[in-house]
């Protein structure tokens, strides 16, 4: 909505480069502060390929807060670390759908972590996902702040403490809209994450 250019990488299943209207997920990236990049490794962020091979045509989209583009698009997730992305991901999605790329009526969106914070709050922002996969997302950023192992994380992306500006907490957190949620969600959790601690995934 600000002509901003937002990149990312596009997978498709094999034997199928440029097939139009094909189910799409959108795998997000962990961080913010992290990008995706064109490469193979193993572990719960990178199951891309995985998901080719099942047919899906996968999007990995590197919204503003990843690294790469300089300090300005760096920053521009603090103060807003869950719309600002929000609105860059399902402007990535709206783009596909225009192009005839991805069909509108078969999509998926989710991955790890604070990926799944993102998606938390998108699955929240809209009814369009058919389903939905949240590994370890936190949905609710004050208690979230208050029992993982890097409470300064939080802090920093909203710019304030919890007691200070109440209501930035409260407008960016899944927990506050779950009313909204329509679509299937399957949760992943660990019982000995100190990251994003079990009880997070409990609470959604």
């Amino acid at each position: 909505e600000d002509n901003r250019t937002i990149e990312g990488i596009l997978h498709y299943p094999p034997v199928q480069f440029e097939v139009r209207n094909l189910s799409l997920f959108i795998l997000i990236h962990g961080g913010p502060y992290d990008a995706t990049l064109n490469h193979l490794q193993g572990n719960a962020y990178f199951w891309a390929p995985i998901a080719v091979l099942n047919g899906w045509l996968v999007l990995e989209p590197n919204y503003r807060g990843f690294t790469g583009y300089g300090d300005q698009f760096f920053n521009e997730v603090r103060h807003q670390p869950i719309s600002r992305p929000g609105i860059d991901i399902l402007s990535a999605i709206n783009r596909l759908i225009k192009d005839s790329m991805a069909d509108g009526n078969r999509l998926g969106i989710g991955s790890y972590s604070y990926a799944c914070i993102l998606t938390n709050w998108l699955i929240t922002q809209t009814t369009r996902f058919n389903a939905a996969v949240s590994g370890v997302g936190s949905p609710e950023h004050v208690s979230f702040s208050g029992t993982m192992n890097w409470p300064i994380h939080i802090n920093y992306f909203i710019g304030v403490f919890p007691w200070e500006v109440p209501h930035l907490y409260q407008n960016s957190a899944p927990m506050h809209y779950l009313d909204r949620v329509h679509t299937p969600t399957h949760l992943v959790t660990g019982s000995r994450d100190a990251r994003v601690p079990t009880a997070q995934s409990y609470m959604l």
